[in-house]
């Protein structure tokens, strides 16, 4: 009588169907393999990867905060820049995979959107809008904080003695759309002057005057009272030129004694910035401002207002 064989397996290790083992289940393709259960070729991504579309160079660029998209051009045509150790082009496409040099200097590119950052600063008179100064003025930039990639970039100008509004980015993209005439992004100033508008000298400078480089108007005119031979005026331009606002003035008889950015586009001067302060846009407003999705947040938060910062000339 023969003893019955006995099984070595184990409870925990049920037995297999006569298939090869460490096999993955062909019904649940792993990350390596396609809907079918086929393994995509070498060199061919898969599908559940996003591709990265090929962008032009300016914009690419522009978006690190080098500079704004215009000065990037200037950079291409005087060929100071590179791409795969050849000199590129104006509206030349580029891609992770291309290698792009600045004066020699290889960068670190960004693709795809990204939401940018942006400073509300209001500046004070005797600050001017450079790097480089001849004189050596106190320039806005010596107050800003330190970024790690890029720089800032100021959205438009203010001049020496004319305080108020003046917005910074770390996207050259966004600096270059606030800024083109053909977005026509309004800035309204506060304007104080010695003496007062008469209906004739009011009409002239929403109606349109001639100046040195071309007519200008303002589309917008308010009186907002005054005391003694003071009288201060709201006006609103489309674009914004070199000294624009006190030279319209001049051309009408009146030395603007006091000038004030309080508005840029859709952002306005916050009441309780007071002058040499600065504060950092909240996230979805600085997306709102550049066209750009708004993130969506996981869960309840309760929304806090930006913090308010005194500069600091950095040494």
């Amino acid at each position: 009588m023969s003893t019955p064989r006995t099984s070595k397996r184990t409870p925990l290790r049920p037995p297999s169907k006569n298939t090869r083992q460490d096999r993955p289940d062909a019904s649940r393709p792993d990350d390596d393999t396609d809907d079918r259960g086929r393994t995509p070729r070498r060199g061919v991504r898969s599908p559940r990867h996003p591709v990265v579309e090929p962008e032009r160079l300016q914009k690419v660029l522009a978006r690190t905060g080098l500079a704004s998209r215009r000065q990037i051009e200037e950079w291409v045509e005087e060929g100071r820049v590179l791409v795969n150790d050849q000199p590129a082009s104006l509206g030349q496409k580029i891609g992770p995979g291309d290698r792009v040099k600045l004066n020699g200097r290889l960068l670190h590119l960004r693709f795809g959107a990204r939401a940018p950052r942006v400073l509300v600063y209001h500046k004070p008179e005797g600050e001017i809008v450079s790097r480089d100064d001849p004189e050596g003025r106190p320039s806005v930039f010596e107050r800003l904080p330190a970024l790690r990639r890029g720089r800032w970039l100021a959205i438009g100008r203010l001049d020496f003695n004319t305080s108020g509004l003046l917005l910074f980015t770390d996207d050259g993209d966004l600096a270059n759309r606030m800024m083109h005439p053909r977005y026509e992004f309004e800035r309204e100033y506060a304007v104080r002057l010695l003496g007062e508008l008469n209906d004739e000298q009011i009409r002239a400078l929403t109606e349109g005057i001639v100046l040195e480089d071309g007519p200008a108007r303002f589309s917008s005119l308010r009186i907002e009272g005054g005391e003694g031979v003071n009288r201060w005026y709201r006006v609103v331009l489309p674009e914004g030129r070199n000294r624009e606002v006190r030279r319209m003035f001049e051309a009408v008889g009146f030395t603007v004694s006091r000038l004030m950015r309080v508005r840029y586009g859709p952002v306005e001067l916050p009441p309780r910035l007071k002058r040499g302060m600065w504060m950092e846009m909240p996230e979805a407003d600085a997306c709102r401002l550049a066209g750009l999705p708004v993130p969506k947040k996981i869960g309840p938060e309760k929304e806090r207002p930006p913090k308010l910062r005194r500069t600091v000339a950095r040494q």
